[in-house]
């Protein structure tokens, strides 16, 4: 407890306790005018030639996006303490798109209880979504869709569903009878006349995206619990893709060099464990898997393809179709496969958060006493970044759920590592994990009973306060788009095979280890690190023909520094710093590691705080020596009022990692800390300087010293924001 009260006194820090938005006309900054007077008043959204959003009209639209689950449900003694009412999504909505929201996923779970019959549905949250979109679509914000989780879904044992009440992740993909209730839950959702809109969801071009379902893939460790009636079900089909690849099953065999496992049967061959192909295997073996992720690959296409066939034609919906947002059980051998299966869609997905250690009795769930962790930080651990992410050429992709997972003390680095390195690589939707509150999220129980604090929200100062900024440079184009750093292109054959690819989006991902395995075919013999996700865009294309391409210049392995082919961005990870150099948009992300200084073409700052963002941008288009009106933006670390936590060592795979111990968890307000920073900008015109309160609202003076070339100021306390002005 003494280690815990000397971490607290050495950073002080100041209460964030913001009063509610009440959306005055005094705001210096209201993204609201960004959006479109309504969703999809111009159209559905589309993609263009380069595989980037557009809307109706043709015209280029990036979605600065957020999971929220307002309104679905929410404890009434675990609501903000401003609000014990139902809460508004009305309110909700008009507080996201001030803050540069214009995208939401409504994540919900269409498919009865296992007390109702398989074609009866989930009225509440059907009603939820229809209530959701539409009240973002009257503050021009558009929708994603996702209705469907196998993971809590239970199959009532009257529902007719092959293996009774068992279940299983993966079922979707093959069983007749889910399938066909699928698509009649999806008939209730989409053809219904919405009452809160007048129009069915399937004629609403305010639904931007559909997601088929969340979380699920043939290529996970759970295909390997699909068993009973469901396994041999799925034998049988696999049979029958053998002997029309073959001609006959006979051949398959001679093709597998005799390989037989001890449960296969006439006409039900048996699937290899799935480990096997996370392994190197040559011969019959080698074959086998390669016809076993082939069969599995195309069973999750065939139905991602029925579905958006039935949504198209069936049900007459236009909104663009993703398949999926997963992960596979081998990011290098097999995720190639897995992203080839959802081009029977438009728009790929994938799940993806950081954070570090965490150990604890609720640890999936909530942060409580005696919990131990570990922080990770993007930047020093730059391979650990979310959004390091392979596109597939032509195709928008979006990370449908992503976040810096509390009790992660860096959670300040997100909004400007996802702002810049989103803008860099062209990802077209990164969608923060999430919210249950109208406005900002405090310190709260994780389910409104126990002692805990949440775990997977954004709405802290230190993410959720960053939106202002963050949004408006990524959403305004203000950050250069990089030249590829790699084009790969993948041969069917050799995905199935499980040829390596010469890039995959696993950090560990070992070049020395992995190169043997990748094509003959290939021009490039040698894996590429994934540091080139931080120097341009990195790209995979499918049963394309032409030469790969991969360039990491701008990477310096013994100096631990990246530079962006834009020349934009610079990464110092052995410093733990990034900067920003952009003619409109400029700042930092830093570690403190004493006195950090950060110098641009127009900012110098100095931080000697333990850790900071700072954005520096134009708000009227011109660059930042020129412009009349620039918003400056600091968030650094938040933690509840209260918290300590001594140093612990915490065991994992039989060794022992340094971390911390959580000894509070403390309780609301969020406390900052106190921003110690120096701030020169290099720009003449500038006379002013406001402080501006939590919703953009001007709340006093800033005292500025004139320089040589511009204006000095030292960030104030008790603030986020500070509003320069000629």
């Amino acid at each position: 407890m003494i280690l815990a009260a000397l971490f607290l006194l050495q950073q002080p820090g100041w209460a964030f306790d913001p009063k509610p938005d009440t959306f005055s006309s005094s705001a210096v900054l209201d993204m609201r005018s960004m959006n479109e007077k309504e969703a999809g008043e111009h159209g559905y959204i589309g993609v263009d030639k380069n595989g980037d959003f557009v809307r109706g009209d043709g015209q280029p639209i990036r979605f600065w996006a957020v999971n929220t689950g307002v309104g679905r449900e929410k404890p009434w003694h675990a609501r903000p303490r401003w609000t014990q009412t139902e809460p508004s999504l009305d309110n909700h909505a008009r507080f996201l798109a001030k803050r540069g929201v214009n995208l939401v996923r409504f994540h919900a779970q269409l498919p009865p209880s296992d007390k109702q019959n398989i074609d009866e549905i989930n009225q509440g949250d059907v009603h939820w979504i229809w209530r959701g979109v539409a009240a973002m679509k009257k503050q021009g914000i558009y929708s994603v869709v996702s209705p469907y989780w196998m993971v809590p879904t239970k199959i009532g044992a009257n529902w007719g569903v092959a293996g009774g009440a068992q279940g299983s992740d993966g079922l979707l993909y093959f069983d007749p009878t889910l399938q066909k209730a699928y698509k009649g839950w999806l008939k209730t959702l989409l053809s219904t006349k919405n009452p809160y809109t007048g129009i069915p969801l399937a004629k609403d071009p305010a639904m931007a995206v559909f997601q088929i379902q969340n979380e699920d893939s043939l290529l996970f460790w759970t295909v390997n619990g699909i068993h009973g009636a469901q396994r041999e079900n799925l034998k049988v089909k696999y049979f029958g893709f053998l002997t029309k690849k073959y001609g006959s099953f006979a051949n398959a065999q001679k093709a597998w060099v005799g390989n037989v496992q001890p449960t296969d049967a006439p006409g039900k061959p048996d699937f290899l464990n799935i480990w096997e192909m996370t392994q190197p295997r040559t011969g019959g073996v080698a074959v086998r898997l390669s016809d076993q992720l082939e069969f599995w690959s195309r069973t999750m296409y065939d139905f991602n393809a029925e579905i958006v066939r039935y949504l198209r034609q069936d049900l007459g919906c236009k909104a663009l179709v993703n398949p999926g947002n997963w992960r596979v059980a081998d990011m290098v051998r097999l995720n190639d496969a897995e992203r080839w299966s959802y081009t029977a869609g438009e728009v790929d997905a994938v799940n993806r958060y950081t954070g570090g250690i965490h150990q604890g009795p609720n640890e999936g769930w909530s942060v409580d006493v005696g919990d131990k962790y570990t922080s990770t930080s993007i930047l020093t651990n730059p391979k650990e970044n979310p959004i390091n992410v392979k596109q597939t050429a032509g195709r928008p992709m979006m990370v449908t759920e992503s976040m810096w997972v509390m009790p992660n003390s860096n959670m300040f680095e997100a909004p400007f590592i996802v702002s810049a390195y989103s803008s860099l690589s062209g990802l077209d939707a990164y969608f923060w994990f999430a919210t249950t509150d109208e406005q900002w999220t405090p310190p709260q129980s994780a389910n409104g009973y126990n002692n805990g604090q949440m775990k997977w929200f954004f709405g802290s100062p230190d993410v959720l306060g960053a939106f202002p900024a963050a949004a408006f440079l990524y959403r305004k184009g203000l950050v250069q788009r990089g030249n590829a750093s790699v084009s790969e292109l993948r041969q069917l054959k050799d995905v199935f095979d499980r040829r390596t690819p010469i890039i995959a989006e696993e950090s560990g991902f070992d070049p020395n280890r992995d190169t043997g395995d990748i094509a003959p075919s290939s021009n490039i013999k040698a894996g590429v690190d994934p540091m080139a996700y931080f120097i341009g865009p990195v790209q995979v294309d499918f049963d394309k023909k032409g030469e790969s391409f991969a360039s990491t210049k701008g990477w310096d392995p013994a100096a631990r520094t990246v530079t962006s082919n834009t020349k934009q961005l610079f990464l110092d990870y052995g410093k733990g710093i990034c900067t920003l150099n952009a003619p409109m948009a400029q700042g930092f992300s830093a570690q403190g590691t004493g006195n950090q200084v950060a110098k641009t073409a127009d900012v110098t700052a100095l931080m000697r705080s333990s850790g900071g963002s700072l954005f520096v941008v134009a708000l009227d288009d011109q660059p930042i020596g020129k412009s009349s009106k620039i918003l400056v933006q600091f968030t650094t670390r938040a933690r509840p009022s209260g918290w300590a936590e001594k140093p612990a060592t915490i065991k994992v795979n039989n060794q022992e990692v340094a971390g911390s111990e959580i000894t509070n968890v403390g309780h609301a307000p969020w406390i900052l800390e106190n921003p110690n920073l120096m701030v020169s900008v290099s720009n003449p015109n500038i006379t002013k300087a406001t402080m501006l309160d939590s919703n953009l609202v001007p709340a006093g003076t800033v005292s500025l010293t004139k320089t040589d070339k511009g204006v000095r100021f030292d960030f104030p306390s008790k603030t986020l924001y500070v509003l320069l002005e000629r």
